[in-house]
């Protein structure tokens, strides 16, 4: 392992993995899971369990990589899928704010619409599922809008979509 490097090491018994980025000291700059970024022993952020290097082809500068990792070192803005640690590593690296997990998992969510919709075609959901696979595609839509976006505005686009989520969620109608 080296400087700026992005690792990842398995959670969950290996249903998702974590990441970080290592400052070549024997410190690892992480989200810890769902709090803030923090800078950890790579035996801390293992937590004993396999490390794995995390190749890109695109990668920025050592030097940019640390710069970005250190700089946001104690924020509090994690969100499972607009900001996690997969996020803000790839982030570091490349300057793309992305989470090949989240992109897996709502492809999984869309791929069980789509098959509950020709399951229950006669039960008169289909209009319902149809508005939830726009939204997915409005939700993929955004997550390409902030990978295009300096991080300074992907975070407000990430309040505002959170904030037009909790109203969805409440019953709200969208302006």
């Amino acid at each position: 392992m080296a400087a700026a490097d992005h690792l990842e090491v398995p959670r969950g018994h290996g249903l998702f993995m974590h990441h970080g980025i290592d400052l070549g000291d024997g410190t690892v700059v992480h989200y810890l899971e769902g709090k803030q970024i923090l800078r950890s022993s790579v035996e801390e952020f293992s937590l004993g369990e396999p490390l794995k290097i995390v190749p890109h082809a695109d990668a920025d500068p050592i030097g940019v990589t640390l710069r970005r990792a250190m700089g946001r070192l104690g924020e509090e803005r994690y969100n499972l899928l607009l900001n996690n640690c997969e996020h803000f590593a790839v982030w570091c690296k490349t300057g793309c704010h992305r989470s090949s997990q989240v992109e897996k998992a709502l492809g999984y969510g869309q791929m069980l619409l789509e098959q509950g919709l020709n399951i229950n075609q006669e039960l008169n959901i289909s209009h319902g599922l149809k508005e939830l696979k726009n939204g997915l595609k409005k939700l993929e839509q955004k997550r390409q809008q902030l990978s295009e976006q300096t991080f300074a505005d992907q975070l407000q686009a990430v309040e505002t979509l959170k904030s037009q989520l909790q109203d969805l969620l409440r019953g709200k109608p969208q302006a």
